[in-house]
């Protein structure tokens, strides 16, 4: 009977890329994948998650609250993250390649929310909030997300908004 299995050494970004990264104190990579399409190293943190060029450049680097959502579609091998504050969706291609990027993406997005709620507001006009944690610093964090037919300057909208977000905010402690 084996006791001990042999496992594959985890893959490391190289050098350059890690430098790149700019770490903080206390920040690791969790895992990586390259995109085919452009070459380019995305980096899934402790604390964000990131972009760098094949040439070493860090294109963006965003903390795990500003995801919104992830979704992985295996039958294009393409991860498509939305992010929270409505800036275009960013794709990544990652065929043929042994990554767990996609299940770190989902496993960051969910950790961060420490509160949620939907938002119905009829019409088709829908939204979130939540109450969301900085990995960095611990730091929760309000945040509103509304659909596409929702604008945040009506009225109803912001009223709804507002008794959400001191509804969680009073769950978990922080000043409404």
């Amino acid at each position: 009977m084996r006791l001990f299995t042999r496992r594959t050494p985890r893959a490391e970004p190289s050098p350059i890329v890690v430098t790149a990264l700019e770490l903080a104190r206390g920040e690791q990579v969790l895992s990586f994948a390259v995109d085919d399409i452009t070459g380019a190293h995305v980096v899934a943190t402790t604390y964000a998650i990131a972009v760098v060029t094949p040439d070493g450049q860090r294109t963006s680097r965003r903390r795990w609250l500003s995801v919104s959502t992830g979704v992985w579609d295996p039958d294009t091998a393409t991860l498509t993250v939305t992010w929270a504050d409505g800036a275009d969706q960013a794709l990544w291609s990652m065929r043929d390649q042994a990554t767990l990027l996609p299940e770190t993406v989902r496993e960051r997005v969910q950790a961060s929310v420490v509160l949620s709620a939907r938002l119905n507001l009829g019409d088709r006009r829908s939204g979130r909030v939540a109450i969301r944690q900085d990995f960095a610093n611990g730091e929760l964090i309000p945040q509103t997300i509304l659909g596409q037919s929702t604008y945040p300057d009506d009225p109803e909208v912001q009223a709804h908004v507002r008794a959400a977000l001191a509804h969680l905010k009073d769950q978990v402690g922080l000043p409404a």
